[in-house]
C-alpha cells in the first residue's frame, strides 16, 4: 500500500500527540494540545479550534490562530456538521449557504463532530485554511485518527 505524504504526516503527528497527552485524561487539555500541534505543523491550517455545545449554542472553547467568533449562530459549516453528525468539507466557504465568516481570510474548511464516550455529539473540531480546497478525505481520516486519542487511557501516567 502506497500511503500518501499527507497521511504519513498525520501518522507522525498522531504519535507525537499521543506522547504529549499521556499525563492527563482531561479532554479539554488533550484537545488544546491537539489544536496546537496541528495548527503549527500543518501549513495549510489558518485557524484550528473547538466549538462546544452549551445550552443549545456553539461556543468557542479553545483555538489557535486569529481571534474567533465567540458564539456561532445556527447555520454555517459547524452547525451543518453538528446537525448531520458527519464531517463537512468545504472547498470554498463563499459558496457554502449560511457560512459564518469569523475571518475574511478563511477560504476553505473542515469540521468534524466531537463525540463523548457514549457517542453523543458535544462539539466540533473546526479547521480553516486561507487557501481554497485545502481539505480532503485524507484530512478527515488523519484528523479522526488523532481525535481517537481523546479517550485512550492506556497510555496515561
Amino acid at each position: 500500500m502506497n500511503q500518501s505524504k499527507k497521511l504519513a504526516k498525520y501518522d507522525r503527528l498522531y504519535e507525537q500527540i499521543k506522547q504529549y497527552i499521556q499525563s492527563t485524561e482531561d479532554v479539554w487539555a488533550r484537545l488544546a494540545t491537539m489544536e496546537a500541534v496541528l495548527h503549527h505543523k500543518m501549513q495549510s491550517f489558518f485557524w484550528t479550534g473547538v466549538y462546544v455545545l452549551i445550552d443549545g449554542e456553539l461556543i468557542v472553547r479553545s483555538y489557535q490562530g486569529p481571534v474567533a467568533c465567540q458564539k456561532l449562530r445556527n447555520g454555517g459549516v459547524c452547525w451543518a456538521a453538528i446537525n448531520s453528525g458527519e464531517t463537512v468539507i468545504v472547498d470554498n466557504v463563499e459558496e457554502f449557504p449560511g457560512h459564518i465568516a469569523c475571518n475574511a481570510a478563511s477560504k476553505s474548511e473542515i469540521v468534524i463532530p466531537l463525540r463523548d464516550q457514549k457517542g453523543v455529539i458535544f462539539g466540533c473540531l473546526d479547521v480553516d485554511s486561507d487557501h481554497l480546497s485545502a481539505f480532503d478525505k485524507e484530512d478527515e481520516i488523519g484528523l479522526k485518527k488523532i481525535l481517537s486519542l481523546l479517550y485512550q487511557s492506556d497510555s496515561v501516567k
